[in-house]
C-alpha cells in the first residue's frame, strides 16, 4: 500500500489489516530525523514552515554560484571595485555554515561550543598557532554585530566566500602600492549591501523565478508529507521572509500539481504569510498587512482576522497566535535558519521547533563512508586515555624515589643501589610509553586530518571542531527540539509519532 493510500480504507481491507504484524521498515540513514527533545506529534495541531531552504531546496552551487555572480557585479557596477575581480570564481569549500567573520582583521573563524577558536584564516591562508592564540586566546570573544558577522544561512555562503576572496585580492593590491582600500571591514560592508541589493531589486530572485528548474530541487514527497499532516487534523500555514511575487513562483513549482486532490499550492495551507522579517517576527509587534495579489504589494487596510486564502505580509507572533486560537506548544515550526527561525522563536515563545539541514546528508554519507576511520580514532582515543594513565604513574613514581634519594642520608649502598635500578627502569619505562604516546597521538592526527579534509579541506567537519562540537552543532543541539535534512523525511514517520529523545548522559553516568 502506498504512502498516499495509507489508512483510506475500505471494509474488505479491515480484517487484513487487524491480523498484520507491525514491522519497522529500515530507512536510509540520510532521510532520519534527530531528535534533541522529546516531541509528540500527537500533541502538535499547528505546523508551520518557511520556505527557502525548508520547503524549497535549493541546488545548492548553482543559486550560489548565481548568487556570487551578482554580487561581483554590483561591486564593480555600484561601489567602483576594479573589474579585475569579475575573474574570480566561486570556491564552495571556502566556507561551510557556523562560521564566524572578524571584520576588523579579515579573518574567518571557527569555534567550538564553549567559545574556545579553533581554525582562522586570513582569505586563503590558514593563521599560525601563535597569531591564533595571540588575537583569539587571550581574552574571550565578544561577538558583537559591529565587529563579527555569523555565517549562520546557506545564503551567507556565497558572500563569505567572496569576502575571503576579495581579503586575498586587496592584500595583494597593498602590497604593490603599499596602501589598502578599503579597510576589512568597509570591505564586509560592500559586500553586504552588495548582495542585499541584488535580493531586493529582484535581479538574483528574477533569474530563479524564469527558471525555477534549474535552481530547485522538485521534491514531490512534499505534497504527500504535507497531505499527511492535514488527513490527520492539523492546520498548516507557510511563514517565509520572501514576497508574495517570489513566494508565489517557488510555490507553484515545488506543489502545483503533485497531487490530485489540492488544484493550486495554496490548498495546503490555512495561513500565508510573506515578507514577515524573522527574526522581528517573534520580538515586535509589527502589524499583518493583507496583500493585494494583482500588484503584490501590502495594503493599508486593517486586519481584524487572519482568513484562509487570503494573503499577508509582515504580522507578529503574539497576534498570529491570537488570530488564529492556537499558541504555545501545540505549534511546530519547521525552519533551516539557526537564528532567525529556530532560536530567536524558541527563545520568544513554547512553540516546538524542527531544523532543516540540508548539509546533513553529506554528513552522514561522509560518516558511513569513513566508519573504519571512526571506529579506529575512538580506539586510539582509550588507548591515548590508558597510556596517559600510565604516564602519570611512571612520573609520580620517579619523583618519589628522586625525593627519597635526595632527602634519605642514611641509605646503604645496596638500597642507593635499589634506588638507582628503579629510576633507570622508570625512566626506561616512561620513555617506551611517551614514544607510543607519540605514535598513537601521530596516527589520531593524521587520520583527523585526512577526515576533516575529506569533508571540507578548509574547515574539517560541520558539526565537530577538533574533537569538540561546534559551535553551529551546539545551537542545533540546543534549539532544535529535532532537526532532519529535508520536510519529506516526516514521511517515513507517522504523524502523530512520539520522537523521543535519547538519555542525556552527564560524564559521570557514561
Amino acid at each position: 500500500m502506498s504512502r498516499s493510500k495509507l489508512f483510506e480504507l475500505s471494509r474488505a481491507d479491515i480484517p487484513e489489516l487487524l491480523d498484520r504484524t507491525v514491522q519497522v521498515t529500515p530507512m536510509d540513514s540520510r532521510r532520519r530525523i534527530f531528535v534533541n527533545r522529546n516531541l509528540r506529534l500527537d500533541k502538535i495541531e499547528v505546523i508551520g514552515f518557511d520556505m527557502d531552504y525548508t520547503l524549497a531546496i535549493y541546488k545548492k552551487h548553482r543559486i550560489e554560484e548565481l548568487a556570487f555572480r551578482c554580487t561581483v557585479d554590483k561591486l564593480v557596477a555600484k561601489k567602483g571595485y576594479p573589474p579585475e575581480i569579475r575573474d574570480m570564481r566561486y570556491e564552495p569549500d571556502r566556507v561551510i555554515r557556523g562560521l564566524v567573520i572578524d571584520k576588523r582583521r579579515g579573518n574567518i573563524l571557527k569555534m567550538d561550543r564553549f567559545g574556545h577558536v579553533g581554525r582562522v584564516y586570513h582569505g586563503s591562508t590558514e593563521l599560525p598557532k601563535e597569531e591564533r592564540i595571540r588575537h583569539y586566546r587571550t581574552r574571550r570573544l565578544e561577538l558583537d554585530t559591529y565587529g563579527y558577522a555569523w555565517i549562520d544561512t546557506l545564503f551567507s555562503l556565497p558572500e563569505a566566500c567572496l569576502y575571503s576572496q576579495l581579503v586575498d585580492f586587496l592584500d595583494r593590491l597593498s602590497d604593490q602600492n603599499g596602501q589598502r582600500k578599503p579597510s576589512y571591514r568597509a570591505l564586509y560592508e560592500d559586500v553586504r549591501e552588495a548582495i542585499d541589493e541584488a535580493h531586493a531589486d529582484n535581479s538574483l530572485k528574477s533569474v530563479i523565478k524564469a527558471e525555477p528548474w534549474e535552481y530547485i530541487e522538485r521534491d514531490t514527497e512534499i505534497a504527500v508529507a504535507l497531505h499527511r499532516f492535514r488527513s490527520s487534523g492539523k492546520r498548516l500555514f507557510l511563514l517565509t521572509n520572501s514576497h508574495w511575487d517570489y513566494t508565489e513562483a517557488v510555490m507553484r513549482f515545488l506543489l502545483d500539481g503533485a497531487l490530485a486532490g489540492y488544484p493550486s499550492w495554496r490548498n495546503y495551507f490555512d495561513f500565508i504569510i510573506v515578507g514577515a522579517m524573522k527574526p522581528l517576527f517573534f520580538v515586535k509587534r509589527n502589524p499583518f498587512k493583507r496583500v493585494d495579489e494583482a500588484t503584490a504589494k501590502p495594503t493599508d487596510e486593517p486586519v481584524p482576522a487572519l482568513e484562509k486564502g487570503r494573503i499577508y505580509q509582515g504580522g507578529n507572533l503574539r497576534d498570529f497566535e491570537r488570530f488564529g486560537h492556537f499558541g504555545g506548544e501545540r505549534i511546530l515550526y519547521v525552519g533551516d535558519h539557526i537564528y532567525g527561525d529556530i532560536l530567536r522563536s524558541k527563545k520568544s515563545s513554547l512553540w516546538r521547533t524542527t531544523m532543516i539541514v540540508p548539509e546533513l546528508e553529506d554528513v552522514i554519507l561522509h560518516q558511513e563512508v569513513f566508519a573504519v576511520d571512526r571506529q579506529r580514532f575512538r580506539e586510539l582515543e582509550d588507548e591515548m586515555r590508558r597510556i596517559d594513565y600510565e604516564v602519570n604513574y611512571y612520573k609520580l613514581l620517579l619523583n618519589s624515589l628522586m625525593r627519597l634519594k635526595e632527602e634519605s642520608t642514611d641509605l646503604r649502598p645496596e638500597e642507593e643501589q635499589n634506588v638507582r635500578e628503579a629510576m633507570a627502569k622508570g625512566r626506561e619505562a616512561l620513555d617506551r610509553l611517551k614514544a607510543s604516546l607519540r605514535q598513537i597521538v601521530s596516527e589520531y592526527d593524521e587520520i583527523e586530518r585526512r577526515v576533516g579534509a575529506s569533508y571540507n579541506r578548509y574547515w574539517s567537519l560541520l558539526f565537530s571542531e577538533g574533537s569538540e562540537t561546534s559551535l553551529f552543532g551546539k545551537q542545533v543541539e540546543e534549539y532544535a527540539c529535532v532537526y532532519t535534512s529535508r520536510v519529506s523525511n516526516f514521511l517515513y514517520y507517522s504523524p502523530i509519532q512520539y520522537f523521543r529523545s535519547p538519555p542525556h548522559l552527564m560524564p559521570h553516568e557514561r
